[in-house]
């Protein structure tokens, strides 16, 4: 009774009816911290710094001044054969050449790259990389395509500072982690006057843990993901993630092509789509699987850090790393079905990527980033030496600062996007 009434109470104070489904309202307090709720009941933690620039004015970016600045052709074409074999054609080759002369010391031009499809792999195929001028063979040529997609668009690619009022950067955790794994990045990012936005994953951190397993499958989350995106998301926006949260990242990036316009994937693993393991401890009975969380949360301290010293415990508990429940665990792990996120689904991104890599990550081999980089069309690989999977707790500097040079990186003015369209 005094439920209904409330409830009539705040229809005709505010016209909305109890439970509809709507907007994300967003609840602020004083620490600084909004609360999101993007379904009812399902509330988010959300860290949303905006900061104060020095004289109040906003930089703007002069875009008008030179139209050919920062101007890139993404322009390849992915053909899939039945036999699972997946070949990618870099048909505008000058920008990608310079990616590789980054990563690798040499210029040679982007060729062709045939690889093959993860369900393939499971066959017992590696995967194989073929450079220009030796794949495929004629017979292969004449095969017929399972599917063939074409991608060919302009993007302009340019530096982003912190002084620019169209930046946003967002910064997303993976499993068993929260926001303040990112402490580091938001003060410094903050500081040079950029605007963050991290969140807590459902389960995590301060965000609601609702006791049902549909609650934590990739799909629900990423819809999580677009509603914080979708609240706070400006004309360019850049996209960091860690481990499962670089899932969610291209998630993002392939739903919203025009609104986001780089990202940082750290530690995130090959270009595979999501299914969770049919041997996976997480799908021991949760009874058990609490019985082991402190063995798991000792695990993760010696696979997730490249030392395991007094230094480490503290940043695994100051960051909230590990700290879910059995249960959450268990779901989270499980629900990491995502079949459309497969290798074409990757190469049809032409957002620039900056892949960061942990050499000492046991949860991730360097293979794994090595083959994401030749798989995205515009990609950086950075290897941090003395890094493992929390690679940015550990080595915060050095992150920073890789990711600052990374969101100033703009590519030069490529007189080859006018050639290619004088050709055609």
């Amino acid at each position: 009774m005094l439920t209904s009434l409330a409830e009539r109470i705040m229809y005709c104070l505010t016209g909305k009816t109890p439970n509809s489904v709507g907007p994300s309202d967003t609840l602020e307090t004083s620490d600084g911290y909004d609360f999101l709720e993007v379904k009812p009941g399902r509330v988010l933690r959300v860290r949303h710094i905006l900061p104060s620039r020095p004289g109040g004015g906003l930089e703007v970016p002069e875009e008008g001044k030179n139209p050919g600045r920062g101007l890139v052709h993404c322009k390849r074409r992915i053909t899939v054969y039945r036999n699972g074999q997946l070949v990618i054609e870099n048909l505008g080759a000058t920008l990608h050449s310079e990616i590789l002369q980054c990563q690798n010391g040499n210029s040679e031009p982007a060729g062709t790259l045939e690889v093959e499809l993860s369900d393939f792999n499971s066959m017992g195929n590696d995967s194989v990389v073929v450079k220009e001028g030796e794949v495929p063979t004629g017979k292969r040529r004449k095969r017929k395509p399972k599917k063939v997609v074409l991608v060919d668009c302009q993007k302009r690619v340019t530096g982003c500072k912190g002084t620019h009022s169209d930046v946003v950067v967002f910064f997303i955790h993976g499993v068993g982690g929260s926001l303040d794994i990112w402490k580091e990045q938001l003060d410094f990012f903050s500081k040079l006057g950029y605007e963050v936005v991290a969140l807590d994953l459902v389960g995590h951190g301060a965000s609601a843990a609702p006791q049902i397993g549909a609650a934590y499958t990739f799909s629900a989350i990423a819809e999580d993901v677009r509603s914080v995106f979708k609240r706070y998301a400006k004309k360019r926006n850049i996209l960091v993630g860690h481990s499962y949260g670089v899932s969610f990242c291209t998630f993002l990036a392939h739903e919203y092509p025009d609104l986001v316009h780089k990202v940082v994937m750290i530690n995130g693993g090959g270009p595979t789509a999501l299914e969770p393991s049919l041997c996976s401890i997480f799908n021991m009975p949760t009874c058990v699987l609490h019985c082991l969380s402190p063995c798991l949360a000792w695990s993760f301290l010696k696979a997730g850090f490249a030392r395991q010293g007094a230094k480490e415990k503290q940043l695994l508990r100051e960051g909230n790393a590990f700290n879910v429940s059995s249960f959450v665990l268990r779901a989270m792990m499980s629900g990491q079905y995502w079949p459309e996120g497969d290798e074409v689904y990757h190469a049809e991104l032409t957002v620039p990527v900056l892949l960061v890599h942990g050499m000492h990550d046991k949860f991730v081999p360097l293979d794994e980033d090595q083959r994401m980089a030749e798989i995205l069309l515009i990609a950086f690989l950075k290897v941090i030496e003395e890094g493992s999977h929390m690679v940015m707790l550990e080595c915060p500097e050095t992150v920073n600062t890789l990711l600052h040079e990374f969101f100033l990186w703009e590519p030069e003015a490529q007189s080859a996007v006018a050639e290619d369209a004088g050709n055609e």
